[in-house]
């Protein structure tokens, strides 16, 4: 037990990686659906490229989409739907106008009174019978315009034709209405008003103080009594749907379906479908589940083995670092995940986003072996397997082609549009190739690549978090860090002016260099605008920044000068950390002199002190070594630049001789040992070094003086 603690202890890396790629594969198995897969791919317009093919079984032949959808868009053509009458309606409106009619009567009584002492009791008495004529007809046009019908008016009344009918419930009976026999509010209160104005138009001899009725506002009592009825309507509409038949007609068994080579048309790839449905759906019930779950797992672990076996061998960096590792293992599953919930609208998702992202952060050889493996796993969801995988896979060739300069604002842009434009092109030649026709194209798919592809500027946000998230950098962090502006830099140029205008020419040489060799340019030019950042502290110990001949090495021994030169390093990884710099950045800073020593207080020392033992550890740099080229060549523009500016003589063999012979003691010196980098690579260094390095220092042309006058 003990020995097995220890075993875990000294690899639970290895192990906890391992583990990633088998809880990947677990959570992918455990989300596919446990139904077989049709044995045989078809298309249709293309010939049957198997054997002879006989029915296993009896089986329905399925009417496709279109047909049904037609057949039921058909029968709800003939839907009338469903309205209630509500008979309270009437009651309570009746009683809310008698209240409103007595209460209107008593005030217009007291109004009366109180300013024309003629109102006598018989004129009163008078005035209450005529008002009360009044009252009985009112209810009574209420009552007919009530009992004939007040339709609400909603979304499903503004579609019905005026000449439609529609079905009114009353109680238990339901009935036939035509629309135009119903009133609407408007037109109800248009007949009450002129129901009203009529009728105290011809008893305007008896109906005295015509000014009481005209204030009467009767349409206040107008409010719809035929109202919608949603649950019964939607009831009946899907009762009828149910009835529309899902099959036109049967396969026997043993019957044959196809001859080899025989060109698979409408009908014949109607009853493939449908023999393909039957084949899955019986393949996913009780025993059968099992054995595809085993080969669900095989499928699953050949994708995401393949997988490691990539970066075991080509991008083993990334397998050294468990958060690298879980941030690729997690884009698959996440892309698996949501397809496996929308396996009928798998064209909205936006697969391409996967290859851009993993771009952005590593390259585009890893970014089109990821894109690979997520489609395959997809593509065993999808219903149309080559199809979905083929234009997927197109369309991530395109946007990890297409998308060179994330930072640049319109790429992003045109990198989306090209994968919308690569969907819908293929797909379209897919489309005529399998129809025959430009009429069997399904142009619902257009508006998913279109959707598909404004998905795809989703990168900028999720490049972010990832970012923050992973602690990983990409080219839009690097292009605002590279700004001369930023703080810290621009603190450089205050407090160390010598050490930024070394660090500008070093970031020059260095992003040329990695052009030519093959690298992230962006990345060790910001690298070497940082790497010297430690050299704020003690500017002045540092000969660039020395001025008027003072040096204030003079008043320290050379192991304590080493040792400020050395500190520079220290200084800077924590002053890039307390300024929240990234990780990759911050490692340049660590390996700009590698383990190399400060070669020229190491020496001035041995030789004052020719007998004593030295301490190299004392003026040799804590490193690490570079471990890729970027850092490799940012710690060779470092030393050329930097001893350039010593040369006392400026001219092509003297600029020659020292590339050749700083780079040729790095070498020596081990220092790049971790970096994949040949002898190719470094010869073309050397050559970019000492072009660059003699434009710089290129001869002016010597102005002749003034004459004196």
């Amino acid at each position: 037990m003990k020995r097995l603690i220890d075993y875990i202890k000294r690899n639970y890396k290895y192990i906890f990686r391992a583990f990633l790629f088998v809880i990947t594969t677990s959570l992918i198995v455990y989300i596919f659906p446990r139904e077989g897969k049709f044995r045989y791919e078809f298309q249709k317009g293309r010939p049957w490229l198997h054997e002879n093919l006989f029915a296993p079984f009896d089986f329905p032949i399925y009417k496709s989409e279109k047909q049904l959808q037609d057949e039921r868009d058909s029968t709800l053509k003939h839907f009338d739907p469903y309205f209630k009458y509500d008979s309270t309606v009437l009651v309570n409106e009746t009683n809310k106008f008698l209240k409103y009619y007595a209460a209107k009567q008593e005030e217009f009584i007291i109004k009366e009174t109180d300013k024309n002492s003629g109102f006598s009791t018989y004129k009163k008495q008078n005035f209450i019978n005529n008002s009360d004529n009044f009252k009985q007809k009112a209810i009574q046009v209420l009552e007919e315009i009530y009992i004939k019908g007040i339709i609400e008016l909603n979304e499903v009344t503004e579609k019905i034709a005026n000449d439609e009918s529609i079905i009114i419930l009353q109680g238990k009976i339901a009935q036939n209405y035509v629309l135009s026999a119903m009133y609407t509010q408007k037109s109800a209160y248009e007949n009450v008003t002129s129901a009203v104005e009529i009728f105290v138009e011809k008893n305007k001899s008896r109906l005295k103080y015509p000014e009481f009725y005209k204030n009467i506002n009767l349409y206040e009592y107008i409010v719809p009594n035929v109202l919608y009825d949603k649950t019964t309507s939607e009831a009946v509409k899907n009762e009828l749907l149910k009835n529309v038949s899902l099959t036109k007609g049967m396969v026997q068994a043993g019957e044959k379906i196809i001859s080899q080579g025989e060109i698979i048309d409408t009908r014949l790839h109607r009853i493939l479908e449908s023999l393909k449905y039957e084949s899955e759906t019986r393949l996913g019930d009780g025993y059968f589940s099992e054995i595809i779950l085993l080969g669900q797992i095989i499928f699953v672990v050949a994708c995401i083995g393949v997988l490691f076996l990539f970066l075991l061998n080509f991008r083993s960096e990334i397998l050294k670092h468990s958060l690298k590792t879980t941030f690729i293992l997690m884009l698959v599953l996440i892309v698996v995940f949501i397809s496996r919930f929308t396996v009928n609208y798998l064209y909205i998702i936006p697969v391409a986003l996967v290859p851009i992202i993993i771009k952005t952060f590593y390259d585009a050889r890893l970014a089109l072996f990821i894109h690979i493996v997520t489609v395959l796993l997809v593509g065993f969801l999808a219903p149309n397997g080559f199809e979905f995988v083929f234009l997927s896979f197109i369309a991530g060739i395109v946007a990890i082609f297409s998308l060179t300069n994330l930072y640049r604002r319109g790429k992003l842009f045109l990198s989306a549009g090209l994968v919308f434009v690569s969907y819908s092109f293929v797909y379209f030649g897919l489309a005529i190739t399998q129809e025959g026709s430009f009429s069997g194209i399904d142009f619902q798919n257009f508006k998913f690549f279109a959707l598909n592809g404004g998905l795809v500027l989703l990168a900028y946000p999720l490049i972010y978090i990832f970012e923050k998230t992973f602690g990983f950098l990409s080219d839009l962090t690097l292009m605002e860090l590279s700004d001369t502006n930023q703080k810290l830099l621009r603190t450089l140029a205050e407090k160390a002016p010598g050490t930024f205008q070394h660090s500008m020419q070093v970031a020059n040489l260095a992003e040329e260099a990695i052009h030519k060799i093959g690298g992230n340019p962006l990345l060790v030019r910001t690298g070497a605008l940082y790497h010297d950042i430690g050299k704020m502290n003690n500017p002045a110990y540092f000969i660039e920044n020395q001025r008027m001949g003072f040096n204030p090495h003079d008043m320290h021994e050379f192991d304590e000068s080493a040792n400020i030169i050395i500190s520079h390093v220290r200084d800077g990884v924590e002053l890039a950390k307390k300024n929240k710099l990234p990780e990759p950045l911050i490692d340049f800073i660590r390996t700009h002199h590698g383990t190399s020593k400060v070669q020229y207080f190491y020496r001035s020392y041995i030789k004052k002190f020719p007998d004593k033992d030295v301490d190299i550890n004392k003026f040799t740099y804590p490193g690490p070594k570079p471990y890729s080229k970027e850092m490799a060549v940012l710690m060779m523009a470092d030393s050329v630049e930097a001893a350039s500016r010593s040369l006392s003589e400026i001219n092509e063999e003297k600029i020659s001789n020292l590339v050749e012979m700083i780079i040729s003691d790095q070498i020596n010196d081990g220092q790049f040992d971790y970096v994949d980098i040949n002898f190719k690579n470094i010869t073309e260094v050397k050559a970019i070094f000492k072009d660059k390095l003699m434009n710089i220092y290129h001869a002016r042309i010597k102005y002749p003086e003034k004459k004196q006058e």
